[in-house]
């Protein structure tokens, strides 16, 4: 439940001047939210790793303008919360992007904090235990109307991004330190991983204005035909499904129902109010074959559009701590090595970790605290080590 602002501290922030903070935390649509990264609605929120487990923050649900993969101006929800310690001056701030949770609206991450259910909470608690702020974006279509842009590479770096410009504009979060001067960071694994990876990509030519450190990015799909192929009638076949809701959510001229068979039509529509645990056992061991008249992935309007979502066709302009399992039963090795091999050659500074043990949801946990610390060095100004 959310905790709603009482009217003595709208009587200190109004005596302070801060009106638009007022105006911010409450469910008013902003009639003046233009500009990527502005604040449209703002309510008081709760974040909890554990269902009732304190945290000594504050949070917010804000829903803030960002831009599709067309270009065109979206609005997109996430959660801002921030440390109550007394920090002065500007915080640290992460811009936090999950992996796969479905593509059901009742998944988004800011459905599950102030229940304690979101999935990568505790990991996020790491960073907020350090005095940082933390954005977390629901991601285009996740909570908000129209179905969710899953692994569609440009717009979730938008969203990404534009995550980062909300938290920075929120008047609550300012009070907090959270200001134009927050040195930034970028965070995320699996689906998290393609978002900041193209966040990280867009950052010089999207948001120059964010001071950005570095991005620590994970289990990264960088090549999502190559993933298809690689998970078609196996263990992960439900990633592929959702992949296909997406694209087609971000470019409906794709068609994807004039492609399904009476399974596929059953298959798509559970899917599509389905979180990631039920998705991935209603789509296990599926083949395309099996739910379609014909494969959509081998039709070049679809190949053009999976092409456009390839991670690695420019360089982040900050370091990057980059890191996928060996032994990554979803996405492959291999995808995320060439990764870093095209990042390498366009000159980025990358500082690449292979995992020897483990797969690909134990890479998000072993790593987690070694790129948090990564990304510690850099707020601390310290070089940024590279082994292309």
């Amino acid at each position: 439940m959310h905790v709603r602002t009482s009217f003595r501290w709208l009587a200190v922030t109004a005596a302070a001047g801060l009106a638009a903070a007022t105006l911010a935390s409450t469910p008013a649509q902003a009639d003046d939210a233009k500009a990527p990264g502005d604040v449209v609605k703002a309510e008081p929120s709760a974040f909890h790793p554990l269902p009732g487990q304190p945290t000594h923050t504050k949070a917010w649900k804000i829903h803030y303008r960002s831009t599709t993969a067309k270009g065109e101006p979206n609005t997109v929800s996430g959660t801002v919360i921030v440390p109550q310690d007394g920090h002065k001056g500007p915080r640290p701030l992460i811009t936090y992007a999950v992996g796969t949770v479905g593509v059901g609206d009742q998944c988004a991450p800011s459905a599950g904090f102030p229940r304690g259910t979101t999935l990568e909470a505790n990991l996020i608690q790491q960073l907020t235990l350090r005095g940082w702020a933390v954005v977390v974006t629901d991601y285009e279509g996740l909570g908000t109307p129209g179905d969710h842009t899953y692994t569609v590479g440009r717009a979730a770096g938008h969203a990404v991004l534009d995550a980062a410009r909300a938290a920075i504009r929120l008047p609550e979060a300012g009070l907090a330190g959270v200001s134009a001067d927050s040195p930034v960071g970028i965070m995320g694994y699996s689906q998290g991983g393609q978002a900041t990876s193209w966040a990280a990509e867009l950052h010089r030519s999207y948001a120059p204005e964010l001071k950005v450190k570095g991005t620590a990015t994970g289990g990264v799909p960088g090549d999502l035909p190559k993933v298809a192929a690689f998970n078609d009638g196996s263990y992960g076949a439900g990633l592929i499904f959702m992949a296909a809701i997406g694209q087609n959510a971000a470019f409906p001229e794709l068609n994807l129902e004039s492609y399904l068979n009476p399974a596929g039509r059953s298959l798509i529509g559970a899917l599509r109010t389905s979180c990631v645990a039920d998705g991935s056992v209603l789509g296990a061991f599926k083949k395309i074959s099996d739910v379609t008249t014909k494969n959509p992935l081998e039709q070049p309007d679809w190949r053009q559009r999976l092409r456009e979502s390839q991670v690695g066709t420019r360089a982040p302009d900050a370091p990057v701590y980059l890191y996928h399992a060996l032994a990554d039963e979803l996405i492959p090795y291999g995808v995320g090595k060439q990764v870093r091999e095209d990042w390498c050659a366009k000159g980025a500074r990358v500082e690449w970790h292979p995992i020897p043990l483990g797969e690909h949801v134990s890479g998000v946990i072993t790593q987690s605290p070694l790129a948090t610390q990564w990304l510690a060095d850099r707020f601390a100004g310290k070089p940024a080590p590279g082994n292309c």
